[in-house]
């Protein structure tokens, strides 16, 4: 881990560049106020003094002599392990770099997060862990793979029949989601988090076997994660832990009978589509309509980066949430007709489905009797899920059902 370098001189600033500043990091809470941050920050880009002078006008907001001053701003080299193999850093593992490359160019390249992939530093599994305990500045991660540390975790990247990407996104940004999470991860964890990514709704992995019923669930060993390897079990099925890296291994072994991964180009990436034998690929994935990735760092700190560089970490973090979506919406489709030549895709029988559902909202009942802070979080996710889902029933079902007319 890179040592933690200090703001120098932070008494010495005069009262005029407090005021300038605090004026800067409130109209920069905005999506404008913060592409202003990342355009100013970027330019002054040399250890002298530079005097930057706008006005950004709305119903709002307007910023007027801005003044930073570069060289009491420190130089920060942090290290950040992820959970993503280093065949699909440019897919899954996207969000990490988009936020990298990001946050260095908001700061002049003062501050710079170097991505590592899993088992560079720490295993895929251990990110979480590694970076509340001090072992690393920052991490990239998707929370449902602790929840074995802690159930509410779930929510931080998608519930099973849950939110899509979108809905995900109107949750944690205008929803009060975001809020509920970082309130809760500081407490179980003293952590911060960020959205750094999604990966829209997956698809429901690759099997050895037919699912005609739910009698074909019957001893199948499966790779999947988080809450809804529950409702496998529940079903007489088996869910077992495997780190993305050791997926195929599993299948040509016969330790696993099935596996989920993301969607059709991460998954052709891993190496899926070569295993040669009769492969099923079967959809939704219904344990992830909208899987949100994050960035995670130590509370303590977070709350010594001057407010300029805590302003270009939520602004890249932004930036890696949308670029990842919009990548993965081109390359699956891309891709598709490739999957075609290798699987047989088919979709889940209705009673499959059915079963799943039933059972799973008996699984998110049993944990919230369980577990106070999983039952906070729980009801007034419910209610959004409910009332952001009957509005999309309404309007992007029909729609998407008239193109097939």
């Amino acid at each position: 881990m890179s040592q933690h370098v200090s703001p120098q001189g932070t008494e010495e600033r005069t009262e005029d560049l407090s005021v300038s500043r605090r004026h800067f990091i409130r109209g920069g809470i905005g999506v404008a106020g913060l592409a202003a941050a990342g355009s100013i920050l970027a330019a002054c880009s040399s250890d002298e003094d530079a005097a930057v002078s706008t006005t950004l006008a709305d119903d709002t907001t307007e910023i007027t002599e801005v003044i930073l001053s570069q060289s009491d701003l420190p130089v920060l080299n942090w290290q950040m392990p992820t959970s993503w193999p280093g065949s699909l850093i440019g897919t899954i593992g996207a969000g990490a770099q988009i936020f990298s490359d990001e946050l260095a160019k908001m700061t002049g390249g003062k501050f710079t997060v170097t991505p590592r992939v899993a088992g560079e530093l720490v295993g895929g599994l251990e990110v979480l862990p590694t970076v509340r305990d001090g072992g690393a500045e920052a991490g990239h991660t998707a929370s449902y793979y602790y929840v074995g540390l802690s159930p509410a975790t779930q929510f931080g990247t998608a519930v099973p029949f849950g939110l899509t990407s979108r809905q995900q996104n109107a949750w944690l940004y205008a929803g009060g989601g975001l809020e509920v999470l970082r309130e809760y991860y500081a407490e179980e964890f003293g952590l911060i988090q960020f959205p750094a990514g999604n990966t829209g709704v997956q698809m429901g992995g690759w099997f050895t076997k037919e699912i005609n019923s739910v009698a074909d669930l019957q001893g199948l060993k499966m790779r999947i994660p988080g809450l809804a390897g529950r409702s496998f079990n529940n079903l007489g099925a088996e869910q077992v832990t495997v780190a993305g890296g050791d997926i195929i291994t599993s299948i040509e072994t016969g330790a696993i009978d099935a596996a989920e991964w993301v969607g059709p180009y991460d998954d052709l990436i891993l190496g899926l589509g070569e295993l040669g034998s009769q492969l099923y690929y079967y959809h939704p994935g219904w344990w992830e309509p909208g899987s949100t990735l994050e960035v995670q760092m130590p509370l303590t700190l977070w709350n010594e980066l001057p407010e300029e560089y805590q302003a270009a970490v939520e602004n890249a973090a932004k930036a890696a949430n949308l670029g990842t979506m919009a990548n993965y919406d081109v390359l699956n489709s891309d891709v598709l007709a490739q999957v075609k030549q290798v699987a047989e895709i088919r979709e889940f029988p209705d009673d499959v489905l059915t079963a799943f559902k039933t059972d799973f909202e008996g699984v998110l009942d049993e944990v919230a009797a369980s577990d106070g802070r999983f039952n906070e979080i729980l009801g007034p996710w419910r209610q959004f899920r409910d009332s952001v889902q009957e509005w999309h029933a309404l309007a992007e079902s029909s729609m998407l059902r008239a193109f097939t007319l």
